[in-house]
């Protein structure tokens, strides 16, 4: 069994640990406030956005004559995978390595096999994550956290749309952690580009508007204009996700360090009960020894 000075080092060293997570757990909470209203407020205008860029693209038979909704089989392919420059959040990282490890090997096995899969990694964690699982890491941007501004973004997604133009990647999927509250995220994965457009009927409601100066040109810039909203919103939902899973994470090795220092005291007091029992016994068989 532990001796008490054991037990009393380990006890200071919980309590200091239960200090730190306490107070990362109040700085998350803090910069969640921030990230979840810059996500909520973005993501009524990205999914209106797409809905009127879909809605109006499928009565349209030019609409796959653009470079950005051509259709074919890919033989490259870049995953954008986003995660978080720090840890400590749970399985925050983890997670969303394994969800798109599990993207690559079930819906580009044929690519993997051939070594035409590329990883754009967002996050330091990402990188590491796909490092380890013997994947191509071909650009790394850790720094768009630090500057998580349209500028900065639009200018990354601009540069993924132009290697998509170029022909140097025939798909672009993009992996994220998606914010739904402070305690929870949706491993998510998006097809980037090509856009895809579905067919709905619902486009009937816009045969009573007369589009200036046509419904072609309209969507034909949308289509950028969208693709670089969807961007942006994938980051800040990240962004929001990870300050959620840190504070959850935080908060519950908090409760966790609470609950052991009892459990040390519990066995502190026993310890030291017993010890002065002993030398309680010692000190009666000491005085009757002395008798005898």
């Amino acid at each position: 069994m532990a001796g008490l000075k054991e037990i009393r080092t380990r006890i200071t060293s919980v309590k200091t640990t239960r200090q730190v997570t306490s107070a990362m757990k109040m700085v998350s909470a803090a910069k969640l406030k921030k990230a979840q209203d810059a996500i909520l407020q973005i993501r009524p205008y990205a999914d209106k956005l797409h809905q009127i860029l879909v809605s109006i693209g499928a009565s349209l038979e030019e609409v796959e004559s653009s470079v950005y909704t051509r259709q074919k089989e890919p033989d490259r392919v870049l995953v954008i995978l986003i995660s978080s420059n720090r840890g400590l959040c749970g399985g925050f990282n983890l997670n969303i390595a394994k969800k798109a490890m599990e993207l690559v090997h079930s819906k580009y096995s044929l690519q993997l096999r051939l070594g035409e899969v590329d990883f754009l990694c967002i996050g330091k964690q990402a990188e590491r994550q796909v490092k380890l699982r013997g994947m191509k890491v071909v650009e790394s941007h850790h720094e768009l956290f630090d500057h998580l501004d349209t500028a900065h973004v639009y200018q990354l997604a601009e540069n993924v749309m132009k290697m998509f133009v170029e022909n140097e990647y025939d798909r672009v999927e993009l992996v994220y952690n998606q914010f739904l509250n402070a305690a929870s995220q949706l491993n998510s994965t998006e097809q980037f580009l090509p856009v895809e457009m579905e067919n709905e009927e619902e486009t009937k409601q816009f045969r009573d508007y007369i589009f200036e100066p046509s419904k072609e040109y309209i969507v034909q810039e949308l289509i950028p204009q969208s693709l670089k909203i969807q961007f942006y919103k994938a980051l800040l939902d990240s962004h929001a996700a990870e300050h959620g899973a840190r504070m959850t994470a935080m908060h519950q090795a908090t409760d966790n360090a609470t609950e052991l220092i009892k459990d040390l005291t519990l066995q502190y007091n026993k310890v030291r009960q017993a010890s002065i029992t002993s030398e309680i016994l010692e000190i009666v068989s000491g005085a009757e020894a002395l008798k005898g």
